[in-house]
């Protein structure tokens, strides 16, 4: 009996590694199986860097100042007493809209005019205009400062060599906010444009030929033709250039750091300031808070209205 188990034994052995393999060998032939596994290290970074930071933001913005006691809501009832919290919502939807407004009707005019080139100069114009994009934003942002600067402005010299009076384009608060979005939209502009030139690309030629037969003009041909193929592209294109202006630090903090009189604060910078500059951190977390339901609703409509234009292609 012992003689014929030991016999068995190896036979049993190798039919076990066998059906292992062949078993790790179909695991493996699961194409969603192998997304997982090779998307796996990218979602534990970003549960290390994103998810843990994001949770203890909002154990922070529940804690007092000296970070010794909880209490609850209280940061947040506090933010919304406040009437200079209000103007930093209001400024910073003016801020928000109004820049991914003028960065997608830049992006879509300039992408339909490089498309209309030959492929030699679009190569030359795309070079060029990517530039304000690839910039660092810092750099250009200071820059721009020293364009704008009431001391050294260069605006404000050729403004003055013919004939007008100066702006006061960083002290007074409107000019102030009008100089912050104009750099915002020059330098998101080229995200636009590359996103929405990419769109045109795949919009089948054959589509405007069948229209050009039909006597379409070239408004009838953009209209019933050119939107609605890039309508999900705008759409994702404006959901993410949201986010990033909402979110935005790097241009307010360098040419106003809020100024004059809180008058271009946005959400970053206020946060910014009430947490590392005024040393109250939960104050400033819950500040930052506010901007993740104001998104988060954003984000929910225009997924809504790409899901259910998915849909009806397909």
């Amino acid at each position: 009996m012992a003689d014929a188990v030991q016999t068995w034994l190896p036979g049993l052995q190798i039919s076990a590694r066998r059906s292992a393999s062949r078993g790790l060998k179909q695991f493996l032939r699961h194409r969603s199986t192998i997304a997982f596994l090779m998307c796996l290290p990218l979602m534990i970074i970003i549960a290390a860097l994103v998810i843990y930071p994001a949770f203890y933001s909002i154990y922070l913005s529940m804690l007092n100042k000296a970070q010794t006691r909880l209490v609850g809501l209280g940061n947040f009832t506090f933010l919304l007493s406040r009437d200079v919290f209000w103007m930093v919502v209001q400024q910073t939807a003016i801020f928000a809209l109004t820049a991914v407004f003028f960065k997608a009707l830049i992006g879509l005019v300039t992408a339909h005019l490089i498309n209309n080139l030959p492929a030699r100069g679009q190569r030359k114009w795309r070079g060029m205009l990517l530039v304000p994009w690839v910039i660092p934003l810092a750099l250009s942002s200071l820059a721009w400062w020293w364009l704008f600067d009431p001391t050294h402005s260069a605006f404000n010299w050729i403004i003055t060599g013919l004939g007008f009076h100066e702006i006061p384009w960083l002290s007074d608060p409107y000019w102030a906010r009008f100089s912050v979005i104009l750099v915002n939209v020059w330098y998101g502009a080229p995200f636009f444009l590359i996103m929405y030139l990419a769109a045109l690309k795949s919009v089948p030629e054959q589509l405007y030929e069948a229209a050009a037969i039909d006597g379409a003009n070239a408004w009838q041909k953009f209209r019933h033709i050119t939107l609605p193929m890039m309508r999900n592209i705008i759409a994702i294109t404006v959901l993410f250039s949201l986010i990033v202006t909402f979110a935005n630090f790097d241009i307010v903090q360098i040419m106003t750091a809020g100024g004059p009189r809180n008058m271009t604060h946005v959400f970053a910078t206020y946060a910014f300031m009430l947490g590392i500059r005024s040393g109250d951190l939960p104050l400033g977390a819950a500040t930052s808070l506010f901007m993740f339901p104001i998104l988060g609703i954003a984000a929910i409509f225009i997924l809504r209205g790409v899901r259910k234009r998915g849909r009806e292609i397909g």
